[in-house]
């Protein structure tokens, strides 16, 4: 695990760990949400429910940035083992509501966005952030949700 734990989950599939139980406030059954979005984007992931506090932890030791963000990928440690995708509740709570969002939409879309990341997709010029934007739109309405980057 990235927090520097020894504990290295299982190859294959998805795995959704509920590291901060004040995700079940924010969101009716949070794992639900998280493992329908991950298998609507063919995920090999562990997905972390987490904190701020954490994802800040993490953003400042693996990327130099001391702030948490709403989500955080990291690359498999072994072949045939899955990536990890950590989600913060608090960032993620306050995106949704600054833009009129469901947080259970936001979630959705961020994990979907995380699993991207994890099968090489970036948004780090305009043309291949375009392209995620329309993977990440296409997977979303394949599970009947919002389009996020539509303005309204």
């Amino acid at each position: 695990m990235t927090d520097g734990s020894s504990r290295i989950p299982p190859p294959g599939g998805i795995h959704i760990t509920l590291d901060d139980p004040a995700w079940r406030r924010l969101i009716r059954n949070p794992e639900a949400i998280a493992a329908r979005a991950a298998t609507a984007a063919h995920a090999n992931a562990t997905i972390v429910l987490t904190s701020d506090a954490a994802v800040k932890r993490l953003n400042a030791r693996h990327r130099g940035i001391n702030k948490p963000t709403n989500v955080l990928t990291f690359d498999p440690p072994f072949p045939g083992h899955p990536g990890e995708i950590l989600l913060a509740r608090g960032v993620i709570a306050r995106e949704a509501a600054a833009a009129g969002k469901h947080p259970a939409h936001h979630l959705a879309h961020l994990v979907i966005h995380g699993a991207l990341h994890l099968q090489g997709h970036d948004h780090d010029h305009a043309g291949r952030a375009r392209r995620m934007e329309q993977a990440e739109t296409r997977l979303l309405s394949r599970l009947k949700l919002p389009n996020p980057w539509k303005r309204t």
